[in-house]
């Protein structure tokens, strides 16, 4: 690989990596924008030549790694309950179904867990942006996840992952397929121009594409640390979910990282100890009032406290290679996602409690 499309591949991985943190205040523009690069990273790499080794598992790391923080995202934004309740179900049962795909490479996982949260999200972010989700009910919410499933994601997933169909290929091979997409958007467009548009209830508000601001009474460092010093456990059904959401996410990486010694069962307890040591300390922090206010800086001490742990641990254990890169990826990793759950899971409970007290 030269230099140059050596450079453009780790433009390419670190946008992957990148692009999903502005889902938290931009989130349709930033998940669409995910989208698209997820499309079109193989045809980048194909163009300079270079078609790298294991992309498909590469691919579906980073699509679960973006769309696990759009489920973090979830509970900093979205206001109506059983909106985020179908979203929570979709993303983890994709999530198990690309484990399970990772760890026995029998494609047709991909069909039965299909990618429907991804849609799903940006439905609910598409109306967020003109209306007020919260006044849609449970039964709409469900409807929408069920079309997105059976009429566009489980076609999709068949084309991709079942046929194993290129689009690019088939635009190149089929000379009616161009012309016939065209006419299917166009007739889409016209639908939805003469037929759906008129029939939408009136907007609530101008287009709104950043996120909507944190509820009054949880959009501090301090509140926050109160919140958790009154509610939060280590040991808990919110620590649980941490720890399938790290376990199992890193253990799809574990299948594309290069000589990763330590199976997949070893990989997901040692990330639940640390999990767990890292909720501990999160509690310590709120209930002595060192909540950080700062999401970049919260990170850092975040990272920090597992640089610690790590050398403490490769000290015990007498490991000599806990600095490999792979160590470090996973301490990211870990403390990527472990401090944005910590930081917005009161958010998502307060606002839960304060529409369940509006509402009574």
């Amino acid at each position: 690989m030269s230099t140059e499309v050596a450079a453009v591949f780790w433009a390419v991985v670190g946008a992957r990596f990148l692009l999903p943190l502005l889902i938290f205040r931009f989130p349709l523009p930033a998940i669409i924008g995910c989208l698209i690069l997820d499309g079109v990273d193989q045809t980048i790499f194909q163009s300079l030549g270079y078609d790298p080794p294991g992309y498909q598992g590469y691919d579906k790391a980073m699509d679960v790694y973006y769309l696990a923080l759009a489920y973090l995202a979830t509970m900093r934004n979205w206001t109506s309950e059983p909106a985020f309740q179908t979203s929570r179900f979709l993303y983890f049962y994709r999530l198990a179904g690309v484990v399970a795909f990772e760890l026995t490479q029998w494609r047709p996982l991909l069909l039965i867990f299909p990618n429907t949260f991804e849609y799903f999200f940006i439905a609910y972010e598409g109306i967020r942006s003109r209306w007020d989700p919260a006044k849609l009910r449970a039964t709409f919410w469900l409807a929408a996840a069920a079309f997105i499933w059976i009429v566009i994601k489980l076609p999709q997933e068949y084309w991709i992952h079942i046929a194993k169909l290129d689009f690019t290929e088939t635009l190149t091979e089929v000379p009616w397929f161009g012309p016939a997409i065209i006419i299917a958007l166009l007739a889409l467009a016209a639908v939805c121009w003469f037929f759906v548009r008129p029939r939408l209830w009136p907007a609530d508000r101008r287009w709104r594409l950043a996120a909507d601001q944190l509820p009054e009474p949880i959009d501090t460092a301090a509140e926050r640390d109160a919140w958790r010093a009154r509610h939060a456990h280590i040991f808990s059904l919110v620590t649980v979910e941490k720890i399938f959401l790290v376990g199992l996410i890193s253990v799809v990486f574990a299948q594309v990282l290069p000589d990763l010694k330590t199976t997949n069962t070893q990989l997901f307890f040692a990330l639940a100890f640390f999990v767990v040591v890292n909720t501990a300390f999160s509690l310590w922090a709120a209930r002595n009032h060192h909540g950080v206010q700062s999401a970049i800086l919260a990170f850092l001490v975040r990272l920090a406290f597992n640089i610690g742990l790590v050398l403490v641990a490769g000290s015990l254990l007498g490991e000599g290679d806990l600095n490999r890169v792979d160590t470090a990826f996973f301490v990211l990793l870990l403390t990527l996602i472990t401090s944005l759950h910590d930081r917005y899971r009161p958010v998502y409970e307060v606002r839960s409690a304060m529409q369940e007290r509006a509402a009574h």
